[in-house]
């Protein structure tokens, strides 16, 4: 079979390009080694930002360019990315209050800011937010920025661009391509069937930590383009302090350190910069990242934190561009698209680098780059158009829960919140005509019942257990091992092999210390 298209990596750029290409009128095959979002693009910070700190490496493109799309995505998934204020006590060890004055001026500024609030001083004395620092730090900024479910954002775009005639494949590995005229010859690999050829007229390399052995292994691409690979990692702690918004933290080494709220009963604390040398692939959190976060905290918070404290990590690989930059921290976070189209033969497309936030964009401009070899492919059309389950009228995740608990009465509060914030108007099809709490199917715990695990088979490529706690949702931190363990018979016993993919391993001990 032969596509105009073949995209290797379901993480969110290569989701995003899957999906603009299909909505251009091209035939789109995406095939990602492992599950969607199951590397560096569910291993986020979670937050659709400009990036404030970059305007210290003077990025004023890319901090614009990220506000812009801040205000785009906002409007595309309002029931995955929602606002959320931060708090940004003054430290005078690190920088002057004029110079966070300055770039805040900017932030507000820089990229057509309308819907979300613009930054202000604030007196952290007897306000709200100072009730969980300590006493020293009297004087902050607030100012603006996103949340994103960042493994939903990515498999939403794979839904879309399936629903406008893209194939998906997970668990298929691009093991080879060559250039035969004008067209790839592609072997992929199911991991759990045959090998099997195709054919496509471009290959998107949008492999993530992989593009460089994507291009010299499979393609036999020389490129004079690389990537720096840096690990992120992240600590789930108890709930750090009470009310919506987060905090940003700077510390003596001029890091920025978040403190987010997550999951209500959480805080999420993240990240770390630390070079990454071993090849591509699963990452852990090192005990002196944990300390280091650990210490984050505690220069700002009364409550002292210890590693014993840490209720869950996650550490992911970013693949940025590399500029030869000295530290990790000061690697660009810019992307480079770049074409090998030698005369006569099939071009590829690979991306260098990039973020969540720009991801639209990104697929925008891939896209265009590759207009000279589809002329019959459609325009740009992207931006304004939203993902499934996004059509909430004023943006209103709120209203949503409350519709939705009107027309499904036995609904719990907590469930219906959480329907709308992960599915939005999707909803509807998970709960279809039922009456009760008992129709939904069998209860593992935390609200999760057989109709969504059901739906999310279907509907959302997931194969395993973990798919469904850490990536599709985030209830691994809530459901009991009881549950956890039923939750895993049931999806094995749902998927008749060789479909069920579930870890032989004990997935749930190495993704979660404690409930």
């Amino acid at each position: 079979m032969e596509f105009d298209l073949l995209v290797v990596g379901g993480g969110v750029n290569g989701a995003g390009i899957a999906r603009d290409a299909a909505g251009r009128g091209l035939s789109v095959l995406l095939v990602e080694q492992n599950d969607l979002a199951s590397a560096t693009s569910s291993a986020s910070t979670k937050l659709v930002h400009g990036g404030l700190r970059y305007l210290e490496y003077y990025e004023f493109k890319l901090v614009r360019e990220a506000l812009e799309e801040r205000e785009t995505l906002l409007a595309m998934a309002p029931h995955i990315i929602w606002p959320l204020r931060f708090v940004l006590p003054h430290a005078h060890a690190t920088r002057p209050a004029w110079l966070v004055r300055l770039g805040l001026f900017l932030y507000d500024h820089l990229g057509g800011r309308k819907r979300l609030p613009g930054s202000r001083g604030l007196s952290l004395k007897g306000a709200p937010e100072g009730a969980a620092l300590k006493p020293e730090y009297g004087k902050a900024f607030a100012y603006s920025d996103c949340w994103v479910d960042d493994a939903r954002l990515v498999t939403l775009n794979a839904m879309d661009a399936r629903e406008r005639g893209a194939v998906v494949e997970t668990r298929t590995k691009l093991v080879s391509a060559r250039r035969e005229g004008s067209s790839w010859a592609a072997r992929l690999k199911p991991v759990d069937g045959p090998a099997r050829q195709v054919r496509a007229r471009v290959i998107v390399n949008a492999a993530g930590p992989w593009v460089s052995e994507v291009l010299t292994d499979a393609l036999d691409v020389t490129t004079g383009s690389g990537t720096r690979l840096i690990k992120g990692s992240h600590i789930i702690v108890p709930r750090l302090f009470e009310g919506e918004h987060a905090y940003m933290l700077q510390n003596p080494d001029r890091r920025i350190v978040f403190a987010i709220p997550y999951e209500d009963r959480f805080t999420l604390v993240g990240t770390t910069d630390v070079a990454w040398y071993a090849p591509p692939g699963p990452a852990k959190i090192s005990a002196e990242e944990v300390d280091y976060l650990c210490e984050s905290i505690n220069r700002y918070f009364a409550r002292s934190l210890t590693p014993s404290d840490v209720v869950w990590s996650y550490a992911g690989v970013r693949p940025l561009f590399d500029d030869h930059a000295d530290s990790a921290s000061a690697v660009t976070r810019d992307y480079v698209l770049e074409v090998d189209a030698p005369e006569g033969a099939a071009p590829v497309l690979s991306v260098f680098g990039g973020k969540i936030t720009t991801y639209r964009h990104l697929a925008d401009q891939a896209m265009n780059r590759l207009s000279a070899f589809f002329p019959q492919a459609g325009r740009s059309w992207t931006r304004g158009a939203v993902l499934p389950g996004g059509d909430l009228p004023d943006l209103d995740r709120e209203a949503l829960a409350r519709a939705l608990r009107a027309e499904f009465p036995f609904l719990p509060a907590e469930m219906a919140k959480r329907f709308a914030r992960s599915y939005g108007t999707r909803a509807r099809r998970i709960l279809a005509d039922a009456k009760t709490l008992a129709d939904l199917g069998e209860a593992f715990g935390a609200g999760l019942h057989a109709a969504e695990v059901d739906y999310l088979i279907a509907e959302e490529w997931a194969r395993t257990a973990e798919d469904i706690l850490y990536r599709r949702s985030k209830l691994g931190l809530h459901l009991s091992p009881d549950g956890a363990a039923r939750l895993d018979g049931y999806v094995r016993a749902r998927l008749s092999p060789p479909d069920c993919l579930a870890n032989s391993e004990n997935w749930l001990d190495q993704r979660r210390t404690t409930v």
